[in-house]
Protein backbone atom coordinates (compact mmCIF):
# COMPACT_ATOMS: atom_id res chain seq x y z
CA UNK A 1 0.00 0.00 0.00
CA UNK A 2 2.77 2.29 0.81
CA UNK A 3 4.45 2.00 -2.97
CA UNK A 4 0.93 2.48 -4.50
CA UNK A 5 0.95 5.72 -2.00
CA UNK A 6 4.85 6.40 -3.49
CA UNK A 7 3.69 5.53 -7.19
CA UNK A 8 1.17 8.05 -6.92
CA UNK A 9 3.18 10.76 -5.42
CA UNK A 10 6.04 9.96 -8.28
CA UNK A 11 3.37 10.27 -11.12
CA UNK A 12 1.51 13.51 -9.84
CA UNK A 13 4.88 15.29 -9.27
CA UNK A 14 6.29 13.90 -12.29
CA UNK A 15 2.94 14.73 -14.39
CA UNK A 16 2.74 18.32 -14.07
CA UNK A 17 2.93 20.04 -16.72
CA UNK A 18 6.45 21.62 -16.16
CA UNK A 19 8.13 18.35 -15.40
CA UNK A 20 6.42 16.51 -18.73
CA UNK A 21 8.12 19.58 -20.90
CA UNK A 22 11.53 19.03 -19.23
CA UNK A 23 11.01 15.39 -19.81
CA UNK A 24 10.82 15.91 -23.27
CA UNK A 25 13.45 18.27 -23.33
CA UNK A 26 15.51 15.43 -21.64
CA UNK A 27 14.66 12.41 -23.99
CA UNK A 28 14.53 14.52 -27.19
CA UNK A 29 17.91 16.03 -26.74
CA UNK A 30 18.70 12.46 -25.42
CA UNK A 31 17.80 10.92 -28.77
CA UNK A 32 19.44 14.27 -30.57
CA UNK A 33 22.82 13.55 -28.92
CA UNK A 34 22.70 10.09 -29.77
CA UNK A 35 21.83 10.01 -32.87
CA UNK A 36 24.89 12.41 -33.56
CA UNK A 37 28.42 10.21 -33.18
CA UNK A 38 30.73 11.73 -31.17
CA UNK A 39 29.01 13.78 -28.17
CA UNK A 40 27.21 11.25 -25.75
CA UNK A 41 25.59 10.98 -23.11
CA UNK A 42 28.06 11.93 -20.53
CA UNK A 43 29.51 15.12 -22.34
CA UNK A 44 26.19 16.48 -22.96
CA UNK A 45 24.88 16.31 -19.07
CA UNK A 46 28.48 17.67 -17.98
CA UNK A 47 27.64 20.49 -20.24
CA UNK A 48 24.25 20.83 -18.76
CA UNK A 49 25.11 21.04 -15.50
CA UNK A 50 25.21 24.31 -15.11
CA UNK A 51 21.76 24.83 -16.57
CA UNK A 52 20.48 22.67 -14.27
CA UNK A 53 21.23 25.54 -11.69
CA UNK A 54 19.44 28.50 -13.24
CA UNK A 55 16.33 26.29 -14.01
CA UNK A 56 16.27 26.08 -9.98
CA UNK A 57 13.80 23.35 -9.54
CA UNK A 58 16.07 19.96 -8.76
CA UNK A 59 12.75 17.74 -9.83
CA UNK A 60 12.61 19.26 -13.11
CA UNK A 61 16.35 19.52 -13.51
CA UNK A 62 16.61 15.68 -12.74
CA UNK A 63 14.31 14.51 -14.76
CA UNK A 64 15.93 16.75 -17.72
CA UNK A 65 19.04 14.93 -17.33
CA UNK A 66 17.70 11.65 -16.80
CA UNK A 67 15.65 11.79 -20.18
CA UNK A 68 19.35 12.74 -21.22
CA UNK A 69 20.64 9.68 -20.28
CA UNK A 70 18.12 7.06 -21.60
CA UNK A 71 17.21 9.17 -24.07
CA UNK A 72 20.68 8.68 -25.18
CA UNK A 73 21.06 4.65 -25.25
CA UNK A 74 17.44 4.93 -27.63
CA UNK A 75 19.40 7.30 -30.28
CA UNK A 76 22.21 5.69 -30.53
CA UNK A 77 20.87 2.73 -31.90
CA UNK A 78 19.60 4.68 -35.17
CA UNK A 79 23.55 5.53 -36.13
CA UNK A 80 24.16 2.43 -35.53
CA UNK A 81 21.93 1.02 -37.94
CA UNK A 82 21.66 3.22 -39.92
CA UNK A 83 25.48 4.34 -40.62
CA UNK A 84 27.40 1.93 -38.75
CA UNK A 85 28.11 3.67 -36.23
CA UNK A 86 27.25 3.63 -32.89
CA UNK A 87 25.88 7.07 -31.40
CA UNK A 88 26.81 5.64 -27.77
CA UNK A 89 29.32 3.28 -26.97
CA UNK A 90 26.27 0.75 -25.49
CA UNK A 91 25.62 0.51 -29.12
CA UNK A 92 27.91 -0.99 -30.39
CA UNK A 93 26.64 -4.61 -30.44
CA UNK A 94 23.36 -3.30 -31.75
CA UNK A 95 25.34 -2.21 -35.42
CA UNK A 96 26.61 -5.41 -35.72
CA UNK A 97 23.19 -6.91 -36.99
CA UNK A 98 21.34 -3.82 -36.99
CA UNK A 99 23.24 -2.27 -40.21
CA UNK A 100 23.23 -5.77 -42.06
CA UNK A 101 19.21 -5.73 -41.70
CA UNK A 102 19.14 -1.63 -43.30
CA UNK A 103 21.32 -3.34 -46.45
CA UNK A 104 18.79 -5.85 -46.48
CA UNK A 105 16.10 -3.23 -46.75
CA UNK A 106 14.98 -3.91 -43.18
CA UNK A 107 16.05 -0.53 -41.33
CA UNK A 108 12.61 0.07 -40.41
CA UNK A 109 11.89 -3.25 -38.68
CA UNK A 110 15.69 -2.74 -37.17
CA UNK A 111 14.59 0.44 -35.90
CA UNK A 112 11.08 -0.19 -34.27
CA UNK A 113 12.65 -3.64 -32.92
CA UNK A 114 15.17 -1.40 -30.94
CA UNK A 115 12.31 0.74 -29.67
CA UNK A 116 10.39 -1.80 -28.58
CA UNK A 117 12.94 -3.68 -26.96
CA UNK A 118 13.86 -0.13 -25.45
CA UNK A 119 10.56 0.36 -24.30
CA UNK A 120 10.19 -2.89 -22.84
CA UNK A 121 13.31 -2.87 -21.06
CA UNK A 122 12.35 0.52 -19.79
CA UNK A 123 9.16 -0.32 -18.08
CA UNK A 124 10.39 -3.35 -16.24
CA UNK A 125 13.46 -1.67 -15.23
CA UNK A 126 11.16 1.31 -13.88
CA UNK A 127 9.29 -1.03 -12.16
CA UNK A 128 12.29 -2.60 -10.51
CA UNK A 129 13.64 0.79 -8.88
CA UNK A 130 10.13 1.33 -7.40
CA UNK A 131 10.12 -2.22 -5.90
CA UNK A 132 13.93 -2.44 -4.71
CA UNK A 133 14.58 1.36 -3.87
CA UNK A 134 12.92 1.30 -0.66
CA UNK A 135 14.31 -1.54 0.88
CA UNK A 136 17.86 -0.88 0.27
CA UNK A 137 16.81 3.01 1.52
CA UNK A 138 15.99 1.53 4.74
CA UNK A 139 18.82 -0.46 5.27
CA UNK A 140 21.71 2.22 4.40
CA UNK A 141 19.59 4.20 7.18
CA UNK A 142 21.53 2.05 9.47
CA UNK A 143 24.52 2.37 7.56
CA UNK A 144 26.82 3.88 10.47
CA UNK A 145 30.15 6.04 9.04
CA UNK A 146 32.92 2.46 8.64
CA UNK A 147 30.03 0.97 6.46
CA UNK A 148 29.87 4.19 4.23
CA UNK A 149 33.37 4.09 4.00
CA UNK A 150 34.01 0.60 3.27
CA UNK A 151 30.67 0.88 0.60
CA UNK A 152 32.45 3.59 -1.18
CA UNK A 153 35.51 1.80 -1.19
CA UNK A 154 33.46 -1.13 -2.87
CA UNK A 155 32.13 1.32 -5.74
CA UNK A 156 35.81 2.50 -6.07
CA UNK A 157 37.55 -0.92 -6.71
CA UNK A 158 34.46 -2.19 -8.70
CA UNK A 159 34.66 1.05 -10.86
CA UNK A 160 38.43 -0.11 -11.90
CA UNK A 161 37.24 -3.77 -12.19
CA UNK A 162 34.57 -2.57 -14.93
CA UNK A 163 36.89 0.10 -16.96
CA UNK A 164 38.79 -0.92 -19.59
CA UNK A 165 42.20 -1.69 -20.33
CA UNK A 166 45.62 -1.59 -17.89
CA UNK A 167 44.07 -2.31 -14.37
CA UNK A 168 47.33 0.02 -12.94
CA UNK A 169 45.80 3.32 -15.52
CA UNK A 170 42.13 2.49 -13.84
CA UNK A 171 43.60 2.46 -10.35
CA UNK A 172 45.90 5.64 -11.46
CA UNK A 173 42.54 7.25 -12.56
CA UNK A 174 40.85 6.84 -8.97
CA UNK A 175 43.65 7.93 -6.89
CA UNK A 176 44.07 11.46 -8.88
CA UNK A 177 40.41 11.92 -8.45
CA UNK A 178 40.61 11.17 -4.79
CA UNK A 179 43.55 13.70 -5.00
CA UNK A 180 41.73 16.18 -6.95
CA UNK A 181 38.68 16.06 -4.39
CA UNK A 182 41.15 16.86 -1.18
CA UNK A 183 41.50 20.09 -2.98
CA UNK A 184 40.18 23.13 -0.32
CA UNK A 185 39.52 23.03 2.84
CA UNK A 186 40.40 20.21 5.72
CA UNK A 187 36.37 18.81 6.67
CA UNK A 188 37.89 18.41 10.33
CA UNK A 189 39.94 21.70 11.04
CA UNK A 190 39.13 24.08 8.73
CA UNK A 191 42.40 24.60 7.03
CA UNK A 192 43.49 25.27 3.49
CA UNK A 193 44.98 22.68 1.88
CA UNK A 194 46.36 21.55 -1.96
CA UNK A 195 45.33 24.75 -3.02
CA UNK A 196 48.65 26.46 -3.92
CA UNK A 197 47.62 29.57 -2.61
CA UNK A 198 45.00 30.02 -5.14
CA UNK A 199 42.01 31.64 -3.35
CA UNK A 200 39.56 30.32 -5.17
CA UNK A 201 40.24 26.53 -4.66
CA UNK A 202 39.18 27.45 -0.43
CA UNK A 203 36.44 25.36 -1.61
CA UNK A 204 37.62 22.68 -3.59
CA UNK A 205 37.73 22.85 -7.54
CA UNK A 206 34.77 23.38 -9.34
CA UNK A 207 32.85 20.48 -10.30
CA UNK A 208 31.16 21.77 -12.73
CA UNK A 209 34.07 23.54 -14.39
CA UNK A 210 36.27 19.32 -13.93
CA UNK A 211 33.18 17.40 -15.47
CA UNK A 212 32.32 19.73 -18.65
CA UNK A 213 36.16 19.93 -19.24
CA UNK A 214 37.02 15.87 -18.83
CA UNK A 215 34.19 14.64 -20.41
CA UNK A 216 33.31 17.93 -22.84
CA UNK A 217 35.95 20.04 -23.79
CA UNK A 218 38.14 16.42 -23.96
CA UNK A 219 35.58 14.49 -26.47
CA UNK A 220 35.49 17.97 -28.27
CA UNK A 221 39.06 17.82 -29.24
CA UNK A 222 39.02 13.98 -29.52
CA UNK A 223 36.41 14.17 -32.38
CA UNK A 224 38.06 16.56 -34.04
CA UNK A 225 41.18 14.00 -34.67
CA UNK A 226 38.89 11.67 -36.01
CA UNK A 227 36.45 14.04 -37.58
CA UNK A 228 35.11 12.12 -40.98
CA UNK A 229 32.54 12.12 -43.49
CA UNK A 230 29.18 10.34 -42.74
CA UNK A 231 27.56 8.60 -45.52
CA UNK A 232 23.66 7.92 -45.01
CA UNK A 233 23.19 4.29 -46.09
CA UNK A 234 18.76 4.98 -46.12
CA UNK A 235 17.69 8.14 -46.17
CA UNK A 236 13.38 7.39 -46.58
CA UNK A 237 12.69 4.60 -43.55
CA UNK A 238 9.74 2.68 -44.20
CA UNK A 239 8.12 -0.62 -42.80
CA UNK A 240 8.13 0.18 -39.32
CA UNK A 241 6.02 -2.09 -38.35
CA UNK A 242 7.53 -5.92 -37.24
CA UNK A 243 5.92 -8.61 -38.70
CA UNK A 244 4.32 -11.54 -36.93
CA UNK A 245 7.65 -13.58 -37.17
CA UNK A 246 9.87 -10.45 -36.24
CA UNK A 247 7.80 -10.07 -32.97
CA UNK A 248 8.00 -13.98 -32.58
CA UNK A 249 11.42 -14.07 -32.93
CA UNK A 250 12.26 -10.48 -30.40
CA UNK A 251 10.25 -11.35 -27.59
CA UNK A 252 13.02 -13.85 -25.81
CA UNK A 253 16.06 -12.21 -26.43
CA UNK A 254 13.93 -8.67 -24.89
CA UNK A 255 13.39 -10.39 -22.31
CA UNK A 256 16.39 -12.10 -21.44
CA UNK A 257 18.37 -8.77 -21.99
CA UNK A 258 15.81 -6.89 -20.02
CA UNK A 259 17.11 -9.53 -16.97
CA UNK A 260 20.52 -9.00 -17.64
CA UNK A 261 20.62 -5.54 -18.31
CA UNK A 262 18.51 -4.97 -14.87
CA UNK A 263 20.92 -6.63 -13.21
CA UNK A 264 24.38 -5.74 -14.45
CA UNK A 265 23.24 -1.87 -14.24
CA UNK A 266 23.17 -1.76 -10.37
CA UNK A 267 27.22 -2.66 -10.82
CA UNK A 268 29.76 -0.07 -10.67
CA UNK A 269 31.38 0.91 -13.85
CA UNK A 270 29.45 0.85 -16.96
CA UNK A 271 26.51 -1.68 -16.57
CA UNK A 272 24.75 -0.73 -19.87
CA UNK A 273 28.07 -1.35 -22.25
CA UNK A 274 28.76 -4.57 -20.18
CA UNK A 275 24.92 -5.65 -20.73
CA UNK A 276 24.61 -4.99 -24.34
CA UNK A 277 27.82 -6.74 -25.28
CA UNK A 278 26.70 -9.57 -22.90
CA UNK A 279 23.26 -10.13 -24.06
CA UNK A 280 24.76 -10.39 -27.85
CA UNK A 281 26.85 -13.55 -26.95
CA UNK A 282 24.18 -14.84 -24.90
CA UNK A 283 22.00 -14.80 -27.77
CA UNK A 284 24.11 -15.74 -30.24
CA UNK A 285 24.78 -19.26 -27.86
CA UNK A 286 21.09 -19.75 -27.24
CA UNK A 287 20.17 -19.19 -30.83
CA UNK A 288 19.14 -22.30 -33.53
CA UNK A 289 20.88 -20.51 -36.53
CA UNK A 290 24.20 -18.78 -34.84
CA UNK A 291 25.66 -18.59 -38.34
CA UNK A 292 22.69 -15.84 -39.19
CA UNK A 293 24.57 -13.35 -36.57
CA UNK A 294 26.55 -10.70 -37.99
CA UNK A 295 24.44 -10.94 -41.45
CA UNK A 296 21.36 -9.07 -39.87
CA UNK A 297 19.88 -11.83 -37.16
CA UNK A 298 16.84 -9.57 -35.29
CA UNK A 299 17.68 -11.33 -32.19
CA UNK A 300 21.06 -9.46 -32.31
CA UNK A 301 18.62 -5.96 -32.14
CA UNK A 302 16.49 -6.64 -30.28
CA UNK A 303 18.71 -8.11 -27.29
CA UNK A 304 21.26 -5.65 -27.04
CA UNK A 305 18.86 -2.54 -27.29
CA UNK A 306 16.94 -4.12 -24.21
CA UNK A 307 19.92 -4.75 -22.09
CA UNK A 308 21.67 -1.81 -22.39
CA UNK A 309 18.84 0.22 -21.75
CA UNK A 310 17.43 -1.75 -18.76
CA UNK A 311 20.70 -1.18 -17.80
CA UNK A 312 21.05 2.52 -18.02
CA UNK A 313 17.82 2.89 -15.45
CA UNK A 314 19.03 0.49 -13.06
CA UNK A 315 21.86 2.36 -12.36
CA UNK A 316 20.04 4.69 -11.23
CA UNK A 317 19.19 2.38 -7.84
CA UNK A 318 22.57 2.65 -6.09
CA UNK A 319 22.67 6.59 -6.99
CA UNK A 320 19.47 7.06 -5.51
CA UNK A 321 19.43 4.67 -2.61
CA UNK A 322 22.81 5.04 -1.77
CA UNK A 323 24.13 8.25 -2.89
CA UNK A 324 27.27 6.02 -4.75
CA UNK A 325 27.26 6.69 -8.30
CA UNK A 326 27.50 3.04 -11.15
CA UNK A 327 29.27 5.15 -13.74
CA UNK A 328 30.23 8.71 -14.53
CA UNK A 329 26.36 10.01 -15.33
CA UNK A 330 25.53 8.81 -12.59
CA UNK A 331 27.97 10.86 -10.99
CA UNK A 332 27.36 14.12 -13.00
CA UNK A 333 23.73 13.33 -11.16
CA UNK A 334 25.02 12.90 -7.68
CA UNK A 335 26.65 16.77 -8.72
CA UNK A 336 23.85 18.26 -10.11
CA UNK A 337 21.99 17.06 -6.47
CA UNK A 338 24.62 18.85 -4.50
CA UNK A 339 24.81 22.10 -6.56
CA UNK A 340 20.95 22.57 -6.02
CA UNK A 341 21.75 21.84 -2.43
CA UNK A 342 21.10 18.36 -1.94
CA UNK A 343 22.81 15.41 0.18
CA UNK A 344 22.84 12.76 -1.97
CA UNK A 345 22.40 9.30 0.13
CA UNK A 346 18.92 7.78 1.65
CA UNK A 347 17.85 10.40 2.87
CA UNK A 348 16.71 11.70 -0.05
CA UNK A 349 13.91 9.35 -0.26
CA UNK A 350 12.64 10.70 3.62
CA UNK A 351 13.44 13.88 2.86
CA UNK A 352 12.51 14.62 -0.75
CA UNK A 353 9.79 11.78 -1.23
CA UNK A 354 8.78 14.54 -4.34
CA UNK A 355 12.15 14.06 -5.56
CA UNK A 356 12.94 10.42 -4.93
CA UNK A 357 9.45 9.03 -6.74
CA UNK A 358 9.47 11.91 -9.61
CA UNK A 359 12.51 10.75 -10.96
CA UNK A 360 11.04 6.70 -10.79
CA UNK A 361 7.95 7.86 -12.54
CA UNK A 362 9.27 9.99 -15.03
CA UNK A 363 11.40 7.33 -16.75
CA UNK A 364 8.19 5.29 -17.55
CA UNK A 365 6.59 8.70 -18.95
CA UNK A 366 10.14 9.30 -20.72
CA UNK A 367 9.90 5.61 -22.48
CA UNK A 368 6.55 6.46 -23.45
CA UNK A 369 7.31 9.34 -25.49
CA UNK A 370 10.59 7.87 -26.80
CA UNK A 371 8.52 5.37 -28.77
CA UNK A 372 5.96 7.74 -29.57
CA UNK A 373 8.21 10.73 -30.91
CA UNK A 374 11.09 9.15 -32.02
CA UNK A 375 9.61 6.47 -34.52
CA UNK A 376 7.70 9.24 -36.59
CA UNK A 377 11.08 11.31 -36.42
CA UNK A 378 13.23 9.08 -37.76
CA UNK A 379 13.34 11.37 -41.04
CA UNK A 380 14.33 14.25 -38.95
CA UNK A 381 17.21 12.11 -37.45
CA UNK A 382 18.48 10.58 -40.65
CA UNK A 383 18.76 14.68 -41.68
CA UNK A 384 20.97 15.19 -39.01
CA UNK A 385 23.55 12.79 -39.28
CA UNK A 386 24.83 14.80 -42.19
CA UNK A 387 26.04 17.73 -40.73
CA UNK A 388 29.63 18.10 -40.00
CA UNK A 389 31.26 18.51 -36.53
CA UNK A 390 33.02 20.96 -37.66
CA UNK A 391 29.73 23.25 -37.30
CA UNK A 392 28.81 21.79 -34.24
CA UNK A 393 32.20 22.15 -32.19
CA UNK A 394 31.92 25.93 -32.07
CA UNK A 395 28.36 26.16 -30.59
CA UNK A 396 29.38 23.43 -28.23
CA UNK A 397 32.57 25.26 -26.75
CA UNK A 398 30.56 28.39 -26.48
CA UNK A 399 27.79 26.72 -24.89
CA UNK A 400 30.62 25.16 -22.45
CA UNK A 401 31.94 28.21 -21.75
CA UNK A 402 28.73 30.58 -20.59
CA UNK A 403 27.73 27.54 -18.76
CA UNK A 404 30.09 27.12 -16.63
CA UNK A 405 31.16 30.66 -16.16
CA UNK A 406 27.31 31.13 -15.05
CA UNK A 407 27.84 28.89 -12.56
CA UNK A 408 29.48 31.31 -10.05
CA UNK A 409 30.09 34.01 -12.33
CA UNK A 410 33.76 33.64 -11.79
CA UNK A 411 36.32 34.05 -14.98
CA UNK A 412 38.89 31.73 -13.23
CA UNK A 413 36.50 28.58 -13.73
CA UNK A 414 37.05 28.99 -17.81
CA UNK A 415 40.72 28.76 -16.72
CA UNK A 416 39.93 25.09 -15.12
CA UNK A 417 38.57 24.25 -17.71
CA UNK A 418 40.60 25.02 -20.10
CA UNK A 419 43.71 23.03 -17.84
CA UNK A 420 41.43 20.23 -17.42
CA UNK A 421 40.27 20.09 -21.02
CA UNK A 422 43.57 19.99 -21.83
CA UNK A 423 44.36 17.11 -19.06
CA UNK A 424 41.26 14.83 -20.37
CA UNK A 425 42.35 15.27 -23.66
CA UNK A 426 46.16 13.94 -22.35
CA UNK A 427 44.64 10.83 -20.43
CA UNK A 428 42.23 9.79 -23.48
CA UNK A 429 45.78 9.87 -25.77
CA UNK A 430 47.67 7.56 -22.77
CA UNK A 431 44.71 5.39 -23.26
CA UNK A 432 43.19 6.04 -19.84
CA UNK A 433 39.85 6.32 -18.99
CA UNK A 434 38.55 9.47 -17.42
CA UNK A 435 35.70 7.67 -15.82
CA UNK A 436 37.15 6.43 -12.62
CA UNK A 437 38.70 9.97 -12.10
CA UNK A 438 35.37 11.72 -11.93
CA UNK A 439 33.66 8.58 -9.51
CA UNK A 440 37.03 9.25 -7.72
CA UNK A 441 36.57 13.06 -7.42
CA UNK A 442 32.60 13.01 -6.84
CA UNK A 443 33.42 10.30 -3.84
CA UNK A 444 36.85 12.08 -2.97
CA UNK A 445 35.49 13.62 0.29
CA UNK A 446 32.70 11.64 1.51
CA UNK A 447 35.15 8.68 1.66
CA UNK A 448 37.36 11.15 3.54
CA UNK A 449 34.62 12.45 5.69
CA UNK A 450 33.41 8.87 6.76
CA UNK A 451 36.95 7.69 7.30
CA UNK A 452 37.56 10.45 9.91
CA UNK A 453 34.37 10.47 11.34
CA UNK A 454 34.45 6.34 11.79
CA UNK A 455 38.15 6.85 13.30
CA UNK A 456 36.64 9.86 15.75
CA UNK A 457 33.88 7.61 16.94
CA UNK A 458 36.27 4.40 17.39
CA UNK A 459 39.39 6.65 19.23
CA UNK A 460 41.36 5.97 16.50
CA UNK A 461 40.94 2.14 16.09
CA UNK A 462 41.30 1.25 12.96
CA UNK A 463 40.08 -2.05 13.38
CA UNK A 464 36.25 -0.56 13.65
CA UNK A 465 35.99 -1.28 9.90
CA UNK A 466 36.61 -5.00 10.17
CA UNK A 467 35.02 -5.76 13.78
CA UNK A 468 31.64 -4.53 11.93
CA UNK A 469 30.50 -7.09 10.15
CA UNK A 470 28.34 -5.11 7.65
CA UNK A 471 31.93 -2.96 6.82
CA UNK A 472 34.22 -6.09 7.10
CA UNK A 473 31.83 -8.07 4.43
CA UNK A 474 31.83 -4.98 1.89
CA UNK A 475 35.71 -4.46 2.41
CA UNK A 476 35.91 -8.66 1.85
CA UNK A 477 34.15 -7.95 -1.47
CA UNK A 478 36.40 -5.29 -2.53
CA UNK A 479 39.18 -7.31 -2.01
CA UNK A 480 37.89 -9.99 -3.77
CA UNK A 481 37.09 -7.84 -6.97
CA UNK A 482 40.93 -6.43 -6.83
CA UNK A 483 41.97 -10.06 -6.66
CA UNK A 484 40.33 -11.05 -9.57
CA UNK A 485 40.97 -8.00 -11.48
CA UNK A 486 44.95 -8.59 -11.48
CA UNK A 487 44.87 -12.18 -12.09
CA UNK A 488 46.90 -12.35 -15.63
CA UNK A 489 43.79 -13.93 -17.68
CA UNK A 490 41.36 -11.34 -16.75
CA UNK A 491 44.35 -8.69 -17.04
CA UNK A 492 45.08 -10.42 -20.62
CA UNK A 493 41.07 -10.29 -21.44
CA UNK A 494 40.70 -6.66 -20.36
CA UNK A 495 43.73 -5.88 -22.48
CA UNK A 496 42.36 -7.65 -25.83
CA UNK A 497 38.71 -5.56 -25.79
CA UNK A 498 40.01 -2.54 -25.07
CA UNK A 499 42.75 -2.97 -27.79
CA UNK A 500 39.54 -4.17 -29.95
CA UNK A 501 37.49 -1.47 -29.16
CA UNK A 502 40.13 1.29 -30.28
CA UNK A 503 40.97 -0.41 -33.69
Amino acid sequence: MELFDNLVLGFATASTLWNLLFCLIGVLLGTLIGVLPGIGATATIAMLLPITFQIGDPVSSLIMLAGIYYGAQYGGSTTAILINMPGESSSAVTAIDGYQMARNGRAGSALATAAIGSFFAGTVSTVLIALFAPPLTAAALKFGSAEYFSLMVVGLVSSVALAHGSVVKALAMVVLGLLLGLVGTDVISGSPRFNFGISEYADGLNFVAVAVAVFGISEILRNLENEHERSVLIRNVSGLLPTREDFRRMAAPILRGTALGSALGILPGNGAVLASFASYTIEKRASKNPQEFGKGAIEGVAGPESANNAGAQTSFIPMLTLGIPANPVMALMIGAMIIQGIVPGPNVATEKPDLFWGIIASMWIGNLMLIILNLPLIGLWVKLLTVPYYVLFPIIMAFCSIGVYSVNSNAFDLYSVAFFGLLGYALVKLRCEPAPLLLGFVLGPPLEENLRRAMIFSRGDPTTFVTRPISAFLLLIALAVLIIVFLPSVKKKREEVFAEENT
